[in-house]
């Protein structure tokens, strides 16, 4: 595992995070409900300032919707939006795929899945893998990468599992952007960036109760908790420092290069999880697209 970061010290700062990523953090977290609130409450601050956004070619991956950036490379992305498997959809994360698309040349297939409570898990999973399946045969022999943020991470590493195992398409590699990988939420950092931070762990923890509901079996919908990673794609996992999820996303990163899956870490420190959306904003956000962009374009074809 190789890992872009700087040291981490034992006992935390007054305040970790960078004056301009506490700004927008507290600009964020003013306007957006607690968990308690409820999901259609969640969604609308989600959406809420998203503004006029530019065309985009949208169509369906086999029934799924999924909104297309067509690239000049070969490069596919099938890209999964976070947002707790209930909130966002494909605007809220259109300027992230348009920053993909454009920093790579490649084409950015964004899908638009199931949500919850609605529709529980797999359904979401589901509807990625259907997508990827759509993506491998809508753009034969062209190298293919799952990827997603926070949620979205889930079912991109949860699809490169179902791909590996099930006889999927072949992939290059996984790009997974602050993900949801453990149900278990038992890091050091879930406890010392529970508050304050704009993520909540007691909004994750809501979410996982929505996404696999009162019967369903969080541990199946836990990709950190698999027993073998072996035979998966190469992973470059994209963390900030400042987020309850950090810690399962090192644990992660880790397992697959135990498990001889080549894997790479950015992590970025000051900042917060969901900084990616400020680009423009916040440098790190830029630096974190630009990484991953730059890792998007050695990915081996």
């Amino acid at each position: 595992m190789t890992t872009t970061d700087a040291p981490r010290p034992d006992a935390l700062p007054p305040d970790p995070l960078t004056p301009a990523a506490r700004a927008l953090c507290d600009a964020m977290s003013a306007g957006f409900p607690r968990p308690e609130a409820g999901a259609e409450a969640l969604r609308a601050a989600a959406r809420a300032h998203l503004g006029e956004l530019p065309p985009a070619r949208e169509t369906s991956a086999n029934g799924v919707p999924v909104r297309l950036y067509e690239g000049r490379e070969d490069l596919v992305v099938v890209f999964a939006h976070g947002g707790g498997w209930v909130l966002c959809d494909l605007d809220t994360h259109d300027r992230t795929c348009r920053a993909l698309a454009s920093r790579t040349g490649a084409t950015v297939v964004s899908v638009d899945y199931r949500r919850a409570p609605e529709h529980r898990f797999p359904a979401a999973e589901d509807d990625v893998c259907t997508a990827l399946g759509w993506a491998a045969d809508r753009y034969p022999g062209r190298p293919l990468v799952l990827a997603g943020d926070s949620s979205g991470g889930n079912l991109a590493a949860a699809a490169a599992l179902r791909a590996r195992d099930g006889g999927g398409p072949p992939l290059t590699g996984q790009l997974l952007v602050y993900p949801a990988l453990d149900h278990r939420l038992e890091g050091r950092s879930a406890h010392d960036f529970a508050e304050g931070y704009f993520h909540t762990t007691a909004h994750m923890r809501w979410y996982w109760r929505q996404y696999v509901g009162p019967d369903g079996d969080p541990a199946a919908a836990s990709p950190a908790l698999a027993p073998d990673l072996t035979g998966l794609p190469p992973a470059l996992l994209v963390l900030a420092d400042c987020d309850p999820l950090r810690d399962e996303g090192l644990a992660y990163a880790r397992r697959l290069s135990a498990a001889g899956v080549r894997a790479e870490v950015h992590l970025h420190t000051g900042v917060f999880h969901g900084f990616l959306g400020g680009t423009g904003l916040l440098p790190e956000a830029d630096a974190a697209l630009d990484g991953a962009a730059a890792w998007l374009r050695t990915v081996p074809r």
